[in-house]
């Protein structure tokens, strides 16, 4: 027989994890649903007016986003041009959406510098996970900015900017 101070945190612990698992059976049932809506064109690359987000300490870029081009779609994709530019001052951009309740980002578009200057839009754009490449550490780095709160957009759009202009409000 149990004793009864040893069945308690055995409950507790049933409890908890049949409460995730029915969260993420939840969510997966959700995202069988889920559409990517028609992607808008990418907007004009603007290089002034950009919020300004940290990457890595170490990084050899500076990084910003257009708070002009950010969008929250109706399939729940924030959508924004992201700008890295070198000591040199030569420019990457990608037209990129982050999907925050998958955390999984996805490039639409790159921009080609040569004149006279054009998107070159991704052939099969792939949804990759935020967490797991070099690749996507300035969207993560972004998400975590001001793009998403926790597995949701950081909406509405103005608390977005908000947050991206001043940083997060830091919790008492």
């Amino acid at each position: 027989m149990i004793a009864p101070f040893r069945l308690a945190p055995l409950l507790c612990a049933a409890v908890l994890s049949s409460a995730c698992v029915a969260a993420l059976a939840q969510r997966a049932a959700d995202d069988v649903d889920w559409r990517e809506l028609e992607t808008p064109a990418p907007p004009a690359l603007r290089t002034d007016g950009l919020l300004k987000f940290d990457v890595s300490v170490s990084s050899e870029l500076s990084y910003g986003v257009d708070p002009a081009s950010i969008a929250i779609g109706e399939d729940g994709v924030v959508r924004y041009v992201m700008v890295a530019t070198s000591r040199t001052g030569a420019v990457n951009a990608l037209y990129e959406g982050v999907r925050c309740t998958t955390g999984e980002v996805k490039t639409y578009a790159r921009w080609n510098p040569a004149p006279p200057g054009a998107w070159i839009m991704a052939t099969q754009p792939e949804w990759r996970q935020l967490f797991r490449t070099a690749s996507s550490r300035p969207a993560l780095a972004l998400a975590r900015a001001g793009l998403c709160e926790g597995a949701a957009p950081n909406g509405p759009l103005n608390k977005m900017l908000r947050d991206l202009r001043y940083g997060r409000p830091t919790q008492p």
